[in-house]
């Protein structure tokens, strides 16, 4: 039985989605090169510098639930479109700022476009494909960036030693050819992905307030059931290269080549993988995966050589597999149909929040205890999550009226 079929299924909008979602991951240069370019050719001071990642972080946290709340009112759709056309424009505009504090400015308003598209797709895509087929659109999803992820900057590395501002113009332009495939593609109507809720509907002061998504006590558990993993999912922006690099003496190359074992297994695996597990308990999956994550981070905490670390990669990156699409689906089940933004936004906020946080704690914990002890920890997360997603309530898809 060919895994792969089962996507022929899925509607053709989701197609079109990650249609756009790669164009625009083929882009990705200018964030994994923004210090560089701040140090090298802005001259910056790196502490100084570091400072707009903290600026695109906290603009990621804040958006994410803005975002979700203005595609359940005025359409996901219509969010989309706007997050790729002011992400374009504000790219081709970054590289002509100078002062340090424009440049803080400019960051925290492209953070907001960039990531104002995350909730709106997850949602759209989430309510496209229906619960038979979620776990498979989101790991069709996560393929799409993978592919695009592993694009781009590795282009954008070339393109960063002729000129930086090339990585403005190459990324702001696939946001643009992204933003236009989305307007001229022949979308059929869905009330999700393109009809926005009326100030006169009876259902309007559901869909504009998170106070009623906070009362949903099911959703609060899971998204504090995701904290502990989520955290451990960003060591390797900080605290795993300075591990590997600097005890164990592997190579910045050498250290590349471990992420890639993760892109590449992701791309080849992660969609069959999930159309195998479409029929699993979402608690069996979000378990699973969080505690495959755990051991393969915590087993950094015995690895003395290359192969030994690049086995720890394998490990937790099935459990990435499992696990991200596992929890996107279970958000879009028990999201009602006219908070599903919401409910998204609030999700995606989790990894902002994780992302800003995670990986100064993983580097915090080095210097002050050791790497035994951060290792040790993260399967410390992996477990506590595991256990908690392993007493998930029922799981049944809620009524999608408001209430």
């Amino acid at each position: 039985m060919n895994p792969w079929r089962g996507l022929g299924a899925l509607p053709r909008e989701i197609w079109f989605l990650c249609l756009a979602i790669l164009i625009n991951r083929a882009g990705t240069m200018v964030l994994p090169f923004l210090t560089l370019y701040l140090t090298l050719d802005k001259k910056l001071p790196a502490k100084t510098a570091a400072l707009t990642i903290t600026a695109y972080g906290i603009a990621a946290i804040i958006v994410a639930p803005l975002s979700g709340r203005l595609s359940d009112r005025f359409g996901g759709l219509r969010i989309i479109k706007l997050s790729l056309l002011f992400n374009g424009l504000i790219l081709f505009v970054f590289p002509f700022i100078e002062s340090f504090g424009g440049i803080l400015a400019t960051t925290a308003l492209w953070a907001i476009a960039n990531e104002a598209f995350r909730p709106p797709s997850m949602a759209i895509i989430g309510d496209l494909a229906g619960p038979t087929h979620r776990k498979s659109a989101f790991a069709l999803t996560r393929l799409a960036i993978n592919l695009g992820m592993s694009i781009g900057p590795v282009i954008g590395g070339f393109l960063a030693m002729r000129s930086f501002k090339l990585l403005f113009y190459v990324d702001g332009a696939t946001a643009l050819l992204a933003g236009l495939l989305i307007i001229l593609l022949p979308w059929r109507s869905q009330p999700t992905v393109e009809t926005p809720v009326e100030e006169t509907d009876s259902n309007s002061a559901c869909v504009s307030r998170y106070s009623d998504v906070l009362k949903d006590r099911r959703f609060i558990y899971f998204l504090a059931a995701m904290i502990p993993i989520e955290l451990v999912f960003f060591q390797p922006l900080a605290a795993m290269p300075l591990f590997l690099v600097g005890d164990l003496h592997m190579t910045e190359a050498g250290f590349g080549m471990l992420l890639a074992i993760n892109t590449v297994i992701i791309i080849l695996i992660e969609v069959p993988l999930n159309s195998r597990m479409a029929d699993w308990p979402h608690r069996r999956a979000l378990a699973l995966g969080a505690l495959l994550v755990g051991i393969g981070f915590g087993a950094l905490a015995f690895v003395e050589n290359v192969l030994a670390a690049a086995l720890t990669v394998v490990i937790w990156t099935f459990g990435e597999m499992i696990i991200l699409p596992a929890s996107a689906a279970y958000v879009s089940d028990i999201a009602p149909r006219e908070r599903a933004g919401a409910y998204m936004g609030l999700y995606t906020m989790g990894f902002s929040v994780a992302v800003a946080v995670g990986p100064w704690l993983g580097t915090q914990g080095l210097e002050n205890f050791g790497p035994r002890v951060v290792w040790i920890g993260t399967f410390c997360c992996g477990c506590i999550t595991a256990t908690a997603m392993w007493f998930l309530r029922n799981e049944k898809v809620i009524d999608s009226t408001c209430p």
